[in-house]
């Protein structure tokens, strides 16, 4: 176990499931948090990647995944900050008779940032598995760069023409659609209709229920302090499972967005909306591994427990 006198620079956005950890409500045990506030956390998730600037760091799923194979020396532990439904982050012009999934082939698709954002790998994986879409007939244009630079797309992934935002491009008709540029307009409308509702359909019909976001430790601590995975993974089990019984018991003064989602997904399922460990969510993590590999986010397959710290295999909370 880490001596108590170990301190944790940390990064991570406050949000329901680490506010207890945030305000210091819950402690670790046998180690600190020095967390750092980072406006924007997508900024973090490069500095991680590319600077090693933290000792424990919320991260991007698929981030995560191409950061270790290309070798940067952090491990994830299996605790699932952030969830998603991502039907509704393909949007498109109204008017431009672009009216289904299928009439993206052969179409340049913009896509906000990276093409490695698990965002798009995501919204991706339900154009094709819902919808057939053949990804490869797509053309994805990039509003942004790589966090981790030694990533390289396959050929049908092209950056954007400067001079103009993806805004622009889809009203001119230049790109057919975006995913996930979040444009809030009114000549902006979601490509599958209803899309917080088929969302909840993919999660009752097929366990659909994406994970964006996880938590890193630096491979050298982990290595220095045996035990400092699992005490990580409990820290943030103990503040989420707070968060889980306010949500449960309606006592959250001012839900937001997030919050209603998890409260729907907890009424629908009956069961933790924001389950952390292996074993509850293997199958949607084993989807998102084979989608990576399918976009050529991944190179090759890799196993979950792979990519998961030693001795956090089998934790659930």
């Amino acid at each position: 176990m880490p001596g108590t006198d170990l301190r944790l620079r940390t990064v991570t956005r406050t949000q329901g499931a680490n506010e207890a950890l945030k305000d210091g409500s819950i402690t670790p045990r046998g180690f600190r948090f020095d967390f750092e506030e980072v406006p924007v956390l997508v900024s973090a998730f490069r500095r991680m990647v590319r600077r090693l600037e933290f000792d424990v760091s919320e991260m991007a799923l698929t981030t995560y995944l191409v950061a270790r194979e290309h070798g940067v020396p952090f491990t994830a532990v299996p605790v699932f900050l952030v969830r998603g439904l991502h039907h509704g982050a393909i949007q498109v012009a109204a008017g431009s008779g672009i009216t289904k999934p299928s009439d993206l082939e052969g179409r340049r698709v913009g896509v906000n940032r990276g093409y490695t954002v698990t965002t798009g790998v995501w919204a991706r994986a339900v154009l094709r598995d819902e919808y057939g879409v053949d990804l490869d007939a797509v053309t994805w244009v990039l509003s942004g760069d790589e966090h981790v630079e030694a990533y390289r797309a396959p050929d049908n992934v092209v950056p954007a023409d400067p001079g103009s935002t993806m805004e622009e491009q889809l009203r001119s008709g230049d790109l057919a659609a975006v995913i996930g540029a979040g444009i809030d307009a009114p000549d902006v409308v979601p490509l599958i209709p209803d899309p917080t509702e088929a969302a909840f359909t993919a999660l009752q019909r097929r366990g659909l229920y994406p994970i964006n976001h996880l938590v890193v430790v630096r491979d050298d601590l982990l290595r220095e302090h045996p035990g400092l995975a699992t005490d990580v993974f409990d820290a943030f089990a103990r503040a989420k499972q707070r968060y889980v019984d306010r949500l449960r018991n309606g006592a959250l003064a001012f839900p937001t967005g997030a919050d209603r989602t998890y409260r729907r997904v907890l009424d629908l399922t009956a069961s933790d909306p924001l389950p952390y460990g292996l074993r509850p969510n293997r199958a949607v993590l084993e989807q998102l591994l084979r989608a990576a590999v399918d976009q050529q986010i991944l190179t090759r397959p890799v196993a979950l427990e792979d990519v998961f710290a030693v001795g956090t295999h089998d934790l659930i909370a």
